[in-house]
């Protein structure tokens, strides 16, 4: 029973909601701290004032959604079973394997997640009916990070991660890791804050200030990167350029140039 409990196809079960609402705990303290309040995007207070849906129903519905993905999981590690490790191989070729494994996952999930979230904006009846949930966050923040409709949720996230998953053919154990690494990814893009804002501005990879672009009320047609990379809004002509600034009271602020740049943006 204790051999079950700590199983790899267990705890890739287990491990990505337990790092997801501990590391969503990590930032709300960052939050609140005093000497990091410079690196905020918005006030705290702006959650509440500026969103149109409470923290206690976004924790009820990431939960839920949590539930489906904890079904969902458990009958894909059921199905592919425990992969068999190479007595051959050396440590050497499966560190190489392991790392391409995560690549390719990342790579595929990447685009999975960019295309279905273009399409659920290009789609009016979509977006109104399914994407429209997570825009009622209009200033981020961690734990609203998988707040969606279910079904979004499960075609975006849990459809998108086991295909993820099959393609990359990582083993269980592997794929602890490498949801783990999604889960803190996620949180990153939502909680807010801007750490190195002068990185943010030009890195290849998304961040909250990126993802808060795409979050502004003007912005929902642009800048559709979800996880790790923003190559795809460049590729696919809806980068949206934005300056990270510090405000009068002496947070920071991001702010697009002008609307002349959503015109370069496909709806």
């Amino acid at each position: 029973m204790e051999l079950l409990l700590l199983s790899d196809e267990v705890l890739a079960v287990v491990v990505p909601i337990v790092v997801y609402w501990a590391y969503c705990g990590l930032h709300a303290m960052l939050g609140q701290s005093r000497s990091l309040a410079k690196y905020r995007l918005h006030p705290s207070s702006h959650e509440d004032s500026k969103n149109h849906v409470s923290k206690r129903q976004v924790i009820s519905n990431v939960l839920t959604l949590q539930i489906v993905q904890v079904a969902t999981v458990t009958m894909v590690m059921m199905f592919k079973g425990t992969e068999e490790s190479g007595n051959s191989s050396t440590k050497m070729t499966s560190y190489l394997k392991l790392a391409g494994q995560i690549v390719v996952g990342m790579v595929w999930f990447d685009l999975w997640q960019f295309g279905t979230h273009r399409v659920l904006h290009a789609n009016r009846f979509l977006y109104r009916n399914l994407h429209s949930w997570h825009h009622r966050l209009v200033v981020t923040y961690s734990f609203g990070a998988l707040y969606g409709h279910p079904l979004e949720s499960f075609v975006t996230d849990t459809v998108g991660g086991t295909t993820a998953f099959l393609v990359s053919g990582m083993s269980p154990r592997a794929s602890i890791f490498f949801f783990s690494l999604c889960t803190v990814k996620v949180i990153d893009n939502h909680c807010g804050m801007s750490l190195l804002p002068s990185w943010d501005r030009i890195s290849i990879f998304n961040n909250a200030a990126y993802h808060d672009v795409h979050h502004q009320l003007r912005g929902g047609n642009c800048n559709y990167s979800q996880l790790f990379f923003v190559v795809w809004d460049r590729i696919f002509g809806t980068y949206m350029p934005f300056l990270i600034e510090e405000n009068k009271q002496g947070m920071l602020q991001v702010r697009a140039p002008g609307l002349d740049y959503r015109r370069v943006c496909n709806k």
